[in-house]
């Protein structure tokens, strides 16, 4: 049975992006959320096996979804997803209990690498 994963960023493309490498590699695609709110309610709703984690979105950013996830699921695996030079924020997730950390643009080996890490 392929992975199941829920891909959250504000960006539909970049939604697109992340779930079209992850499809043609075997895994499933549960579900989509466009913020840290959705992602929240999308994690309690579909249970995925990962998820794929914007962290400056509008409504909650994706730190403070991904804390809320680890509140009530605390071995929730959360890769996060942000552009260039944003440091401060890698180091901050990490803390706040991430997996990894995939930076933009994606590239499609780097994004498979800390999925399949991940998931173990």
């Amino acid at each position: 049975m392929a992975y199941r994963i829920l891909v959250v960023d504000d960006a539909a493309f970049m939604r697109m992006m992340i779930k079209d490498i992850l499809v043609k590699n075997g895994y499933q695609v549960v579900g989509e959320a466009a913020d840290g709110k959705q992602a929240v309610e999308k994690y309690r709703e579909l249970n995925p096996d990962l998820v794929t984690m914007d962290i400056t979105m509008p409504e909650m950013d994706g730190i403070t979804a991904l804390k809320e996830i680890r509140s009530f699921d605390p071995d929730a695996k959360i890769v996060m997803c942000s552009a260039m030079g944003k440091q401060a924020m890698v180091i901050d997730a990490i803390q706040a209990g991430a997996k990894d950390f995939i930076v933009k643009p994606f590239q499609a080996d780097r994004v498979l690498e800390a999925i399949r890490k991940t998931l173990g």
